[in-house]
């Protein structure tokens, strides 16, 4: 069972280059993220024409997110838990073949110090705390989306330009270590660990065909799923396609 995970910032937008992108790689399960739409508004029906189930949680112009998965979905939850007065739709999770895929968008952060940088840190405490919900339940999942957090300096390219940004700052950093430590795996990084892959490419000066990229998205395993991990990478295809997101998906490859 494949799982990816994908920026794709606006469905509208870049609704030839998903579909696309589904029909060349075949995906059983996909987490998008800023859809940058309402629910009503998702273009379900050419997605499910592909073979897909859909689930979303969207939000007019910013963020939303999705579920897309070959499979039938089952308890599907919308919303971080933990902050009631939270209005941002960034997180989503549903059971898939007896995986809880949770996708979710976690906040830039920037700029930082400030309100939207306080906000990122208290949204990652609150991601520990279902990481542990769900590790105390022994279940078998993953989360995987934007987490616009570069874990190592390695995962940039320019650490010293990126030292003030609010997606490699030490707190960032340090909740995403705390997730790893839980026992979570960040599976990119563990069936490659010699290679780099960047996941994002600004828009602007060539970032892109520089390869001046960063590496935010991840998918982050839990025991049981590591278990099950045979294999995982980045797609760098989609982000040289004509009007692409400026991220590319990032997937894994679990046994049934």
């Amino acid at each position: 069972m494949r799982i990816a995970t994908w920026n794709v910032n606006s469905i509208k937008a870049r609704l030839p280059r998903v579909t696309g992108w589904l029909e060349a790689a075949q995906p059983d399960v996909v987490c998008l993220q800023e859809i940058k739409c309402v629910d009503e508004n998702f273009p379900a029906a050419e997605i499910e024409a592909l073979g897909y189930h859909v689930a979303v949680h969207g939000q007019k112009t910013y963020n939303g997110v999705a579920i897309l998965s070959k499979h039938e979905m089952q308890d599907v939850m919308t919303g971080l838990p933990g902050d009631d007065t939270d209005e941002q739709a960034r997180y989503i999770e549903a059971t898939i073949r007896g995986v809880r895929v949770c996708g979710l968008y976690l906040p830039n952060g920037n700029p930082a110090p400030g309100p939207k940088y306080d906000y990122k840190l208290s949204w990652m405490d609150r991601l520990i705390v279902r990481a542990k919900e769900l590790l105390a339940e022994e279940t078998c999942f993953l989360m995987a989306g934007d987490y616009n957090v570069c874990p190592t300096d390695g995962d940039v390219y320019d650490p010293k330009g990126f030292a003030g940004d609010a997606l490699c700052l030490p707190p960032s950093r340090n909740r995403f270590r705390q997730l790893i430590n839980l026992g979570l795996t960040d599976a990119v990084a563990l069936r490659n660990p010699q290679a780099h892959f960047y996941t994002y490419w600004d828009y602007t000066a060539g970032a892109w065909q520089k390869d001046n990229g960063l590496r935010i998205d991840h998918l982050l395993l839990s025991p049981q799923a590591v278990d099950r991990l045979e294999d995982a990478g980045v797609d760098r295809g989609p982000r040289g396609e004509e009007r692409p997101s400026d991220h590319t998906p990032a997937w894994v490859e679990m046994s049934e």
